[in-house]
């Protein structure tokens, strides 16, 4: 893996403006360092050089898992008003709190990744980059460090000061938000209330027009119980909940269809007429999306004052270390980033 390591990039003379929308640069986190996060980013880098990725992550620790992939990349340590060019590895540097085994989770460690997630996140705020992409995170061993900690998504929004963002996984062909992410099952009820609805489905529907460039979102919202409740026979929230907030949002343009039981929602012509699925809780979406594409799907976070997308997979521990980890949701993830940031320059603000 020969990666470039000169300071100026042979676009330099292109103004600012049009390398933003046809190559921005990308703030990359690996995640977990014990994980398959480093190894991907590193062979993401390798398979595909024409994209400037900024990592924020311990250079040392690449540098370890390259070798043990074989690789020798140039890894640049990267400073505030350097550029970033395409081809190499630049480094925004973190450093571990204790060395990194490959499956071997390291409390200590946890620290670190909320921190490389916190810097990147500043990064982007500067305009240092015009985008976040995140690595694999294992929400277990933060927790076990310690901290309180319910996932990327909410952690995003806690640093930057935002009351209410959506999950949206997307593959080719479908999107899926959720109104509720990591709960209980038994907590899931409670958490749909109308405000929260209404405020997923704002969320998504903006986020279509302003940032995937769709005129008129079609939304198809998922009841929560069996049969979208069955008129009320088996739960009751699609008629006190969800189909009130859906008139609602009607009545001011937005084209919904819903309540709509999920066992036939995701049947092919249902989502031939809709642009995203509105599902009330993770698992009653993402096991489809997941299944339907797997490795090429993307977590984006709608309703963040910056760009965010993530891989569609977990830190792998059993893979770690052994270089049979693929790059493809890491890739899939830094496209669809450059779409949206290219989306966002050319849409006035």
């Amino acid at each position: 893996m020969r990666l470039s390591s000169k300071s100026a990039c042979p676009t330099s003379k292109v103004p600012a403006e049009r390398r933003v929308v046809a190559n921005p640069v990308l703030a990359v986190t690996p995640g977990e360092p014990a994980g398959i996060g480093p190894e991907i980013l590193l062979k993401f880098c390798r398979e595909h050089p024409e994209f400037r990725v900024l990592a924020v992550a311990d250079p040392a620790l690449l540098r370890q898992t390259a070798g043990r992939l074989g690789y020798e990349p140039q890894i640049r340590n990267w400073e505030p008003g350097t550029e970033v060019c395409s081809g190499e590895l630049a480094c925004c540097p973190i450093e571990l709190r204790k060395p990194a085994m490959p499956g071997k989770l390291e409390p200590a460690n946890a620290s670190y990744v909320l921190e490389t997630i916190a810097r990147a996140v500043e990064l982007v705020q500067q305009g240092h980059a015009a985008a976040l992409v995140t690595g694999p995170i294992h929400k277990g061993i933060i927790n076990d460090s310690g901290r309180a900690f319910s996932g990327h998504t909410e952690y995003l929004a806690e640093l930057s000061g935002v009351s209410r963002v959506v999950m949206m996984l997307a593959a080719p062909g479908l999107r899926v938000a959720l109104v509720t992410t990591h709960l209980p099952l038994r907590e899931v009820a409670d958490a749909i209330t109308p405000q929260t609805l209404e405020a997923v489905i704002r969320i998504t529907w903006s986020a279509l027009r302003e940032q995937f460039a769709i005129a008129r979102p079609r939304l198809q919202v998922l009841g929560l119980n069996p049969h979208a409740g069955e008129g009320g026979h088996l739960g009751r929230e699609e008629i006190e909940v969800i189909g009130p907030v859906l008139e609602r949002l009607r009545a001011e343009g937005l084209e919904l269809d819903g309540p709509v039981p999920a066992d036939t929602a995701f049947n092919p012509p249902r989502l031939q007429h809709c642009d995203a699925v509105v599902a009330m809780y993770h698992d009653q979406g993402l096991p489809v999306l997941k299944h339907y594409g797997f490795g090429q799907s993307v977590n984006i976070t709608l309703g963040l004052p910056f760009i965010r997308t993530s891989v569609d997979h977990g830190t792998a521990l059993d893979l770690a270390g052994s270089g049979r980890a693929d790059a493809g949701s890491l890739h899939a993830a830094a496209l669809t980033a450059q779409s949206m940031a290219a989306q966002r320059a050319a849409t006035p603000s």
